[in-house]
């Protein structure tokens, strides 16, 4: 493969680095986070979320950039914005500010997930094209995995007070690191040839990508990409949602919601909590196994897929899915020692922000201090019925006059001893959530910005690419913030519950709809779905 090529498609792909730091840095502050501010359930949800909704709206604009301006700009832009949301994430003085500060970032992540797999899918021949824009994802789960270290440590060396604001800022670094690099690029030849209308620039764009082609082989390529764009002039950007598009349109909306009704982000936002709930004694040290597993998959799903082919790896992910997801559903459905540990880290938790209310070491309202004593007045009715349970064999918990310190230890004296009761039941919980990645990083975490890239015409590819990562993120954001309210009022296994039957309905797609398109050039694609 052409070195050059490479390191423009590592380059370009380094997107996705903080694309994925971005998104799972947030689980080893999030619980700080609720305390700090005394927040509620929506407005933990919503301050969570808050990078998923600019991601959105990224992702909505995005193609707007990337037609106008050009991929190359478009990737610079996405590190400063990467870079200011990193800085303002660090430094907020209260909810508002974090929330303008993530949403900042996330406006990044949701126009790279744009310009990054559209860059590297038009500067990619054919054979590569899966391969090189697979690089993207392996970058996320890279970032991903970076991000679990990254809390690891900073949770172990720094004070537990600024240790949420140290997990944050530290992607400052990366951010400064992908924008000098971009700098470096050039400029996508079919952008050139038929946004920019600069044939000649392009030309030399598709020599340096492809060095041994002949005068005449590059003179095929440019006519081909010419001719694609000539046939499509009749598509305007308003007629996108138009009869011959029906297929790609369908196509990437399904890809991106069922990407995200898989519950992927719910597990890699709130790992270490999930893990927490499972009865993992060091979640936040656990969920290290789920980066890695997210990493080694994903070597192995751009390995084939180009050799078996993007249904294929999709069908493969899907099993894995409904399997591990199911097995998470039984478990937390059957086991009453999971629901013990649970209530118990409700209690604890409850607790524990009505003593910083006390002693003065959070913000809070009046209205705040109220719900705090409603919610922990709930969670010691949850936790002594959980005790109380005719399958929990340990000691029965009952609050009399106790102090809310002594509530506090009093939960966590039995939340550790039913997590010792659980047995093999945790680490076949965590054996269930490595496979779910696995399969993830196999099947849609590897496809969905390569399929989606590929399905549209040249015409329209911006705004398809567009329209699959917005259905990606709206989804991804409104799961998100739904979650701390779901969790809060029901059994995470309904949870599992309804992710393995999204998976299902995903599998039946997959079998009957879904098109092939390994080994195909992005205009034979086009060409056979807009019949």
């Amino acid at each position: 493969m052409n070195k050059k090529l490479l390191l423009w498609a590592i380059t370009s792909a380094l997107a996705g680095f903080l694309f994925g730091f971005d998104t799972v840095v947030i689980s080893g502050a999030e619980s700080k986070i609720q305390q700090l501010w005394s927040l509620s359930g929506s407005m933990h949800g919503l301050a969570i979320s808050a990078a998923l909704w600019g991601t959105v709206l990224g992702s909505l604009i995005g193609s707007i950039p990337a037609a106008k301006y050009g991929r190359k700009k478009t990737l610079i832009a996405n590190g400063i914005l990467f870079l200011v949301g990193a800085i303002g994430s660090a430094i907020a003085w209260d909810v508002s500010s974090f929330f303008f500060f993530r949403f900042i970032g996330g406006i990044g992540i949701g126009i790279s997930t744009i310009s990054a797999p559209l860059f590297i899918s038009e500067i990619s021949p054919a054979g590569d094209r899966g391969k090189l824009t697979g690089l993207f994802q392996f970058n996320i789960v890279f970032g991903i995995l970076m991000a679990f270290f990254s809390n690891f440590i900073i949770n172990h060396v720094c004070p537990e007070a600024t240790a949420w604001r140290w997990m944050l800022g530290i992607q400052v670094l990366p951010s400064i690191i992908y924008t000098v690099m971009c700098f470096s690029l050039p400029e996508s030849p079919r952008w050139l040839i038929v946004d920019a209308k600069n044939e000649a620039q392009g030309r030399q764009v598709f020599k340096a990508i492809n060095p041994t082609y002949t005068d005449a082989q590059i003179d095929e390529l440019v006519s081909s990409v010419k001719e694609s764009a000539k046939s499509e002039t009749t598509v305007s950007k308003v007629k996108f949602f138009t009869k011959k598009l029906r297929y790609p349109i369908l196509f990437a909306f399904l890809i991106a919601a069922f990407n995200q009704l898989s519950g992927i982000n719910i597990i890699l936002y709130f790992a270490p909590r999930l893990l927490g709930l499972a009865g993992m004694e060091d979640p936040v040290a656990a969920s290290i196994a789920l980066g890695v597993t997210n990493l080694i998959a994903t070597f192995v799903g751009i390995r084939l897929i180009d050799l078996l082919g993007r249904k294929t790896l999709l069908i493969i992910g899907c099993i894995g899915y409904i399997v591990s997801l199911s097995v998470c559903t039984y478990s937390f459905f059957h086991f009453n020692e999971l629901k013990v540990v649970s209530t118990a880290i409700d209690t604890a938790s409850s607790a524990k922000q009505l003593i910083s209310m006390e002693n003065g070491e959070v913000f809070f309202t009046p209205e705040d201090k109220a719900k705090a004593e409603a919610g922990y007045a709930t969670a010691k009715v949850a936790f002594t019925e959980a005790t109380q349970g005719t399958d929990y064999a340990s000691k029965i918990v009952a609050f009399d006059t106790v102090s809310l310190q002594e509530v506090a230890d009093n939960a966590l004296e039995v939340k550790h001893e039913a997590s010792s009761n659980l047995g093999n039941v945790s680490m076949i919980v965590l054996v269930c959530m490595i496979a779910f990645i696995a399969s993830h990083a196999i099947g849609s975490g590897t496809i969905i910005w390569v399929f989606i890239s590929e399905i549209f015409p040249n015409e329209n590819r911006a705004q398809g690419q567009s329209l699959g990562s917005a259905t990606h993120w709206v989804f991804a954001a409104g799961l998100t913030l739904l979650f701390p309210i779901a969790i809060a009022n029901f059994d995470a296994g309904f949870m599992f519950g309804f992710f393995a039957l999204m998976m299902a309905v995903q599998l039946v797609w997959c079998l009957f709809m879904m098109p092939e398109t390994k080994g195909r050039t992005l205009e034979e694609i086009a060409k056979a779905l807009t019949k």
